[in-house]
C-alpha cells in the first residue's frame, strides 16, 4: 500500500541482529569510542584556542575539523547506543530526517575542509613567502563560512524539498541509522529529481573539489622534488596527516558507496554494519590522534598540558 512519508511515524532498521548478551558488550565498545572521540577533539579544540601560537590557518582549519567531529559523532553515537539496547529498532519520521540531515551535512563539511586544507597547504608550501599575504585572517573566515554554510544549505533543501514530500511504499530500512539513499529506495512516487540533483552535486561539487585536492598535491609534489631537503621534510611533516585523513574519508566514503548500490547479503551481518560505520566512527576517532601525534607543535602543548612540564 502506498503511504506518504508525512504519514509515516517511524522506521524500522531491518540490519539489527539479536546479539542477546553481547549487546551489553557491544554497547561498552561504541561507548568508549565515543568517550575517546569527545575527549581527544575536545582537548585539541582547547588546546588550538588557548593557545596564540596556534592561531595559524593550518590549526584554524583543524580546529573546524575537530569541530565537525564532536558534531557527526553526536549525529550518531547517542541514537546508536539506545538502539543497541533496544529491543524494538525504530526511529520516529522526524529523528530519523534529523539524523539524515546531521551525517549528510558532517560528511559535506568534512570533505569540504579537507579539501580547503589542501589548498592551504598548497599555499604553504608553493608560496611560502606569500602565504601570509594570499591566506588572511579574513580570506580564512570567509572559507571556514563556506565550509558550514554551504553543507547545511544544501542538505536542508535537498532533505526537506525533495525526501521529505517523496511517497513511501515501506517504512523498512535496511541499516543501522537512517540514510538518505535508503528512504529514496523506499519510495513508490518518482524520484528522478532526486537523482538528477544527485548526479549533479556528484558532477560538479564533489568531482571539483577532488580536482582541487589532486591539482594542490600534485603541485607540492613538484616543489618537493624541485626544492631542497629542508622544503620536503617541511611538507612531508605537514602533508602526512592531511594525506592520512584524506585516505581514510574515501576509504569510508567507498565502503559506503559500495554497500549501498550493490548486494553485500553474502557478507556477514557484523561487517556489513562495521563497513557502513567506518566514515562516522574512524574518521572522527583518527584524525586527532594524526594530527595530536604527527604536529610537533599540537604534540609538545599536549604533553604540557596532560603530564605537566614546560613546553
Amino acid at each position: 500500500m502506498m503511504i506518504n512519508s508525512t504519514q509515516v511515524s517511524y522506521f524500522t532498521f531491518s540490519a539489527y541482529f539479536d546479539t542477546r548478551i553481547f549487546k551489553y558488550l557491544y554497547f561498552l565498545i561504541i561507548l568508549t569510542f565515543y568517550i575517546l572521540i569527545i575527549c581527544s577533539n575536545v582537548l585539541l579544540i582547547a588546546v588550538i584556542c588557548m593557545n596564540r601560537s596556534l592561531h595559524e590557518p593550518m590549526y584554524l582549519f583543524l580546529c573546524s575539523l575537530f569541530v565537525n567531529e564532536l558534531y557527526g559523532s553526536t549525529g550518531l553515537f547517542p541514537f546508536l547506543l539506545v538502539q543497541i539496547l533496544s529491543d524494538v529498532h525504530t526511529v520516529s519520521a522526524p529523528l530519523c530526517f534529523l539524523q539524515i540531515f546531521c551525517l549528510y551535512s558532517y560528511g559535506g563539511v568534512e570533505f569540504l575542509t579537507l579539501a580547503i586544507m589542501s589548498y592551504d597547504r598548497y599555499l604553504a608550501i608553493c608560496y611560502p613567502l606569500h602565504y601570509h599575504t594570499r591566506m588572511t585572517y579574513n580570506k580564512i573566515a570567509v572559507l571556514t563560512a563556506l565550509i558550514w554554510l554551504y553543507p547545511f544549505l544544501i542538505n536542508t533543501l535537498f532533505i526537506a524539498g525533495l525526501t521529505v514530500p517523496l511517497q513511501l511504499c515501506s517504512n523498512i530500512i535496511n541499516k543501522v541509522y537512517c540514510d538518505n539513499y535508503y528512504v529514496v529506495k523506499l519510495a513508490c512516487s518518482d524520484t528522478t529529481v532526486n537523482n538528477i540533483f544527485g548526479l549533479s552535486h556528484l558532477f560538479t561539487v564533489i568531482l571539483g573539489l577532488i580536482i582541487v585536492i589532486l591539482y594542490s598535491y600534485m603541485r607540492i609534489l613538484t616543489v618537493c622534488f624541485s626544492g631542497s631537503k629542508q622544503t620536503r621534510q617541511k611538507a612531508v611533516s605537514t602533508c602526512t596527516p592531511h594525506l592520512a585523513s584524506l585516505i581514510n574519508f574515501f576509504c569510508g566514503a567507498f565502503f559506503e558507496m559500495v554497500q549501498s548500490r550493490f548486494n553485500m547479503k553474502y557478507l556477514p551481518n557484523m561487517l556489513r554494519i562495521f563497513l557502513s560505520l567506518y566514515w562516522l566512527i574512524c574518521q572522527p576517532l583518527l584524525n586527532p590522534l594524526l594530527y595530536g601525534l604527527k604536529m610537533s607543535k599540537i604534540r609538545i602543548i599536549c604533553r604540557s598540558l596532560l603530564f605537566g612540564g614546560k613546553m
